[in-house]
């Protein structure tokens, strides 16, 4: 039977996990956005509203990364439809938490559930990307991927790999009332890499997933250390080093920037031991007169999800 109305929500991200630059991300439990579709008779979209932490979004659908991603899926499907979609955004943008990224991959959610023949999660990630690019200037999937499958998620241009992730693990984000926008941070990365310092972020990558599949927590320490692209962004955040520094004294496996920052991210082997650090964290961003707010999340949280209806079956590409 035809769908007229469907609402799905997508939970925020960390994008480049660190050791992964646009190919790593994961999901993260607590906060996400909310997209309600409805079928219209006019081809097309329109964005009603737009509500929550940001309501200044353009409502330009070519402007919009949900309107950019629907209409990229509707014109592949050759859908006999438009679609109305109202957008509720529970992640701030320029937090590193995916706040663009959900908006595209809830939206496609929602729209993909009015289709005759609904394709699977994964199959949305193209139109995912397409939607992502308006905000980032890029293509790259690590908030698409995990946003979609949820989980630790490898995202190459084509498609999604889940990596295993050992049982028990923990992550927090730190979010700082700071903004940094994804484009200023990318302008950071324009001047070439020495060859040596490429060499030994592939090395890191490499233990990292193999700690990973092997359920090795001290390959993953070994491995979860971004001598990449951390150095030339931490001086965009406030107080990074302390409340890295926060982090790893309190006995992360590994600690970073969230996407482009500024929030901060770190893995932990128990719920307990990631509270504790993200209160430090917490205690460090305020030594900067920042406020914070912490998120503890499992590390194999889910992803984006029909809220009125069941999920449709997520199919991932084999690893």
């Amino acid at each position: 039977m035809t769908r007229d109305r469907a609402t799905a929500f997508a939970p925020a991200s960390v994008g480049n996990a660190g050791v992964g630059f646009d190919l790593l991300g994961f999901a993260i439990e607590g906060a996400g956005d909310t997209v309600t579709a409805r079928r219209s008779n006019a081809p097309g979209v329109v964005i009603e509203e737009i509500t929550g932490t940001v309501t200044d979004l353009p409502k330009d659908p070519e402007k919009n990364t949900a309107g950019k991603a629907v209409l990229a899926l509707l014109q592949s499907q050759n859908a006999d439809f438009g679609a109305s979609l109202s957008i509720h955004k529970g992640i701030p943008l320029g937090s590193g938490l995916g706040g663009s990224a959900a908006s595209a991959t809830a939206a496609l959610m929602a729209v993909n559930a009015l289709l005759d023949s609904p394709l699977d999660v994964a199959d949305l990630y193209p139109y995912a990307l397409a939607g992502e690019a308006v905000a980032s200037g890029s293509v790259h999937g690590d908030n698409v991927g995990p946003q979609l499958l949820g989980g630790l998620v490898l995202a190459s241009p084509e498609h999604l790999f889940r990596i295993p992730v050992p049982a028990g693990l923990y992550a927090v984000v730190v979010h700082p009332n700071h903004v940094v926008e994804t484009r200023a941070a990318r302008t950071t990365l324009r001047e070439g890499f020495p060859i040596e310092t490429i060499v030994a972020q592939q090395t890191r990558l490499a233990l990292f997933l193999s700690g990973c599949y092997q359920g090795d927590l001290d390959l993953i320490r070994a491995g979860l250390a971004d001598v990449l692209v951390e150095p030339r962004r931490a001086h965009l955040i406030p107080g990074f080093s302390d409340v890295k520094r926060a982090a790893l004294d309190h006995g992360a496996l590994g600690a970073s920037i969230s996407g482009a920052g500024p929030s901060v991210f770190g893995w932990f082997e128990s719920r307990t031991t990631a509270e504790q650090a993200g209160a430090a964290m917490v205690a460090a961003f305020g030594q900067r007169d920042l406020p914070a707010t912490a998120l503890v999340s499992a590390l194999n949280a889910p992803g984006a999800c029909l809220l009125d209806d069941s999920p449709i079956p997520t199919r991932a590409h084999p690893a």
